[in-house]
């Protein structure tokens, strides 16, 4: 394994489990030391120790919106590490199933707090502590159902569809020095998405060209080139993980 993030730092959101976690131990095992955040504890101490401990990682538990919780991770991160090159926006939520006409606002809100409206603030919170001066690299986790109508998960969609657009604008934004990325997977098999597999994986499969879901290991090797210094010339990009599924026209 090369070691393209040797002496450097990285915060990953939404990083107990899932491809929070997977993003994290890709950048592990090229050298970089991650700070993992996630609402619980526990989950994050297994986290941190299926990394290697924290002579690699570390975690901070707290709410993905929380301001103050970006800040504390930001100024713990400056304080132990004196840098943070990496930004990876993954947690994300989907409370809900069904059709917009039925969704409650209050839903709704949450979603769009935790989906779009973190991702911006961690943004800021690293840009005004580290990058702007320093430069570095951002990556946000969106989605294909934010690529065309999703029956069921639409407002989750919909959050995604502006976080991939909002990855647009800060990639214009905030050139040269900090790149914008994100990625797009289709279904991935962690616990956020069994429920939209679990019951005929075979059966979803089908559809996929490649004919397997992702694994998380699959969004951390793409993750890593993205936020690594070959991908130097991209930014403002979203790229689609999703195994062919899109050209059959599913989602």
């Amino acid at each position: 394994m090369s070691k393209r993030f040797d002496g450097r730092v990285a915060i990953v959101t939404g990083a107990s489990r899932g491809i929070g976690l997977g993003i994290a131990s890709r950048l592990v095992s090229e050298g970089a030391k991650v700070v993992l955040t996630a609402r619980k504890p526990e989950p994050l101490e297994e986290a941190v120790a299926e990394l290697g401990g924290p002579e690699h990682a570390e975690g901070i538990a707290g709410k993905a919106d929380d301001v103050e919780h970006q800040a504390e991770v930001v100024r713990h991160v400056l304080d132990k590490h004196g840098r943070i090159d990496v930004l990876v926006n993954n947690a994300g939520i989907n409370p809900a199933y069904g059709p917009l006409i039925d969704l409650e606002h209050s839903v709704a809100r949450k979603t769009f707090e935790v989906n779009v409206l973190a991702a911006l603030s961690w943004t800021q919170q690293v840009h005004r502590a580290w990058m702007a001066e320093h430069g570095g690299a951002v990556l946000n986790v969106s989605s294909v159902a934010g690529q065309r109508p999703s029956p069921g998960i639409g407002y989750y969609g919909a959050t995604k569809a502006m976080l991939s657009l909002m990855t647009q604008q800060l990639g214009v934004e905030l050139g040269p020095k900090v790149r914008v990325n994100a990625v797009a997977p289709a279904v991935v098999k962690t616990r956020f998405a069994t429920a939209l597999y679990a019951d005929d994986e075979e059966g979803v499969t089908a559809n996929y060209p490649l004919k397997r879901l992702g694994e998380p290991a699959d969004i951390g090797s793409a993750a890593a080139y993205l936020l690594s210094d070959e991908a130097s010339w991209i930014t403002g990009q979203v790229l689609t993980l999703d195994g062919g599924l899109t050209l059959t026209g599913g989602v």
